[in-house]
């Protein structure tokens, strides 16, 4: 379950100068890749995660970044963070809701409801929270732009995570019916829809998962893991003054998994 090595992207070219950040779920993988390049890219983040992990992180970017220990499921903790926020930088231009996990597979009807609410409140939930929280504070600055990672299990059904995909489809809904209440405010509002991608979490995953995300992959036209760092690409994307024109809308990063399985062409 190897990740193809790539050109790395272009950096450093200025694209969120002068912007101000909250990503969550900043500790590792997606939120990490996100906090890193929008770092490269002239903003000051604020990187949230409940691990302390991410205060490291946050060190190595400089005085551009800084850590808060902070659970995206509670009101509490987001205030605090808002909060900190316009302390440390003076306020929020961009938001990405990152935080967020899968759930292990496993049929609707075997599943707990604690199991359920819990992946409900951290995939969903969580998002909403963060746009209930920042976008009063976005709008008094004139506006702003908000990414919301959903997945491509937020646009097609999965058999065995219908909890998860019900909570990312949720995302994609939320993005969209918040993005015709927002565009008053001056705030655009997108969701970004990752796929298969080589987070720890998921390289280091078991033997078992590891086998079905092979044989998952086999099928995609682009037949290998994502990388952090693509996903981040179409982060910054929504995020900058380059999608002005863009709100309400979905970018898929998945190799091409929901468009379809490949096959061989069929003979003249």
């Amino acid at each position: 379950m190897a990740i193809e090595e790539a050109q790395a992207p272009a950096r450093g070219h200025d694209r969120l100068a002068g912007k101000i950040a909250i990503v969550t779920g900043a500790a590792r993988g997606i939120g990490e890749a996100v906090a890193r390049r929008f770092v490269a890219e002239g903003a000051r983040v604020v990187m949230a995660d409940i691990s302390d992990s991410g205060a490291d992180l946050a060190a190595s970017l400089g005085n551009a970044a800084f850590f808060v220990k902070a659970d995206a499921t509670s009101g509490a903790d987001w205030e605090r963070l808002v909060g900190l926020a316009g302390e440390q930088f003076g306020g929020i231009d961009i938001l990405v809701n990152n935080a967020g996990a899968g759930a292990g597979v496993g049929q609707l009807i075997d599943e707990s409801e604690d199991r359920h609410r819990h992946v409900v409140e951290l995939n969903l939930t969580s998002a909403w929270l963060g746009i209930r929280h920042v976008a009063p504070v976005m709008a008094r600055r004139g506006g702003g732009a908000i990414v919301n990672i959903s997945s491509m299990d937020g646009l097609v059904g999965i058999a065995g995570m219908a909890s998860y995909s019900a909570a990312k489809f949720g995302v994609t809904g939320l993005t969209r019916s918040f993005a015709l209440e927002a565009g008053a405010m001056g705030i655009r509002v997108n969701s970004v829809h990752p796929g298969f991608i080589g987070t720890p979490l998921v390289l280091g995953s078991g033997d078992a998962v590891r086998a079905r995300l092979d044989k998952a992959m086999k099928g995609q036209p682009i037949p290998r893991l994502g990388r952090p760092d693509e996903v981040a690409a179409a982060v910054l994307f929504f995020a900058s003054d380059e999608a002005s024109y863009c709100t309400g809308a979905s970018l898929v990063v998945d190799g091409g998994h929901i468009a379809g399985p490949t096959r061989e062409p069929l003979d003249p």
